[in-house]
């Protein structure tokens, strides 16, 4: 029976891998339905819990979450494969994106994703926010995270206001009630694997001009100090590889970015396109390794850190200022989303772009109150492009 559901938690992760669109907000909405309320992997208030847990690491917060989930169920080996199932249908697409990189270079065709991503984002943030926020010390913080977000817009930020947000409820850890309280006992192991890893190809990619083992490294840095998802890696990683390294031409990026945003599964993706286009001229076999090393540079320091952090996640519970600051996290999480939402909105408006303006309201509306897939609705976007 345990086999079984290992089974169908996996067909579950495969399906969110070709179905949720828009990150981790909106993955949060569509794994609140499938593996909450359809299969019960795990309690709403669990969820969310592992979430705020996640977004205050740095990595790909839905990849982190669902490998937790993935070695509750089943243990490490498992979370592994969970991972595995999780990232390989968006890392093979933008594989095969940056193999093909000649009729997508026509950006036009998806002209209508960006707008329907920000509608996304805004109804899950919706969705989210009122599950999370309960008082109106919730709401402060939310519209505070979200103008401080929006005006500093800097890797830093987010987990300056996770950490100030959780700290502001931790005060209120009376209203918890207390729990026994038992010796912590802290495993090491992934933690030093995850920096001692960092190190390693620090120094290795210093002495080598292999550029696969540089390219490893300068992946492994990035997931190791990334905070706030996709959005905030796209532009340290063009920063690095257009304009220093000048590895990469910039249209060429700037397609991958848009592209990585309008498929489903994790945006860090966009790291396997980079990994083969780096290595462009070279052999096929060659530019696959790119995208090998892109894909494992990326996910694997969130995947060490969360293997670590959940592990004495049941004992740092037994804290009440640990369980009150949650909800100060998942606040100021819903305001960090609704400032990601309106970064893309206001050149629209600035443009009286109707167009997208129109795209977001109708999307919003079909998300809200209709059950039409994220999918779906993506789907009509790409035609929408090809026709128009």
């Amino acid at each position: 029976m345990k086999k079984i559901r290992k089974i169908i938690f996996l067909k579950d992760i495969l399906i969110l891998a070709f179905t949720a669109f828009g990150g981790p907000q909106v993955h949060l909405a569509m794994f609140l339905e499938i593996l909450v309320k359809k299969h019960n992997y795990l309690t709403e208030e669990e969820l969310l819990e592992l979430q705020a847990l996640c977004s205050i690491l740095p990595g790909p917060t839905s990849t982190q979450t669902l490998t937790a989930l993935g070695f509750k169920i089943g243990g490490p080996v498992f979370a592994y494969l969970t991972l595995i199932v999780w990232i390989t249908p968006a890392v093979a697409i933008m594989t095969a994106a940056a193999f093909g990189m000649t009729y997508l270079r026509d950006r036009s065709i998806i002209r209508f994703i960006q707008p329907i991503g920000v509608a996304l984002i805004i109804q899950a943030g919706f969705v989210i926010g009122k599950k999370v926020i309960k008082n109106k010390l919730g709401i402060g913080l939310m519209i505070l995270s979200a103008a401080f977000s929006f005006y500093f817009q800097s890797p830093y930020v987010c987990p300056i206001a996770l950490i100030v947000g959780g700290i502001v409820t931790a005060r209120n850890y009376k209203e918890y009630t207390p729990q026994p309280k038992h010796k912590m006992i802290i495993p090491w192991a992934n933690f030093n694997l995850f920096w001692i890893f960092l190190i390693f190809l620090a120094v290795l990619g210093h002495f080598t001009d292999y550029l696969p083992v540089r390219l490893f490294e300068n992946f492994y840095r990035n997931g190791s100090l990334v905070f706030g998802g996709g959005q905030v890696l796209a532009p340290m990683l063009f920063t690095e590889f257009v304009e220093f390294k000048q590895l990469i031409r910039q249209d060429d990026f700037l397609t991958g970015m848009a592209l990585s945003q309008a498929l489903p599964g994790p945006v860090f993706a966009l790291t396997s396109y980079i990994g083969t286009l780096a290595l462009k001229g070279t052999s096929f076999w060659e530019q696959l390794l790119g995208s090998a090393v892109g894909a494992m540079g990326i996910f694997l320091p969130g995947t060490f850190l969360i293997f670590f952090v959940y592990r004495i996640w049941g004992q740092l519970k037994q804290f009440r200022a640990i369980r009150a600051s949650l909800e100060g996290i998942n606040a100021t999480s819903t305001g960090l989303t609704l400032a990601a939402a309106f970064t893309f909105l206001v050149p629209m408006v600035s443009e009286t772009d109707w167009v997208s303006l129109l795209v977001v309201i109708a999307v919003f509306c079909l998300a809200q109150f209709t059950k039409i897939s994220p999918f779906f609705i993506f789907l009509g976007g790409l035609i929408l492009g090809f026709i128009f």
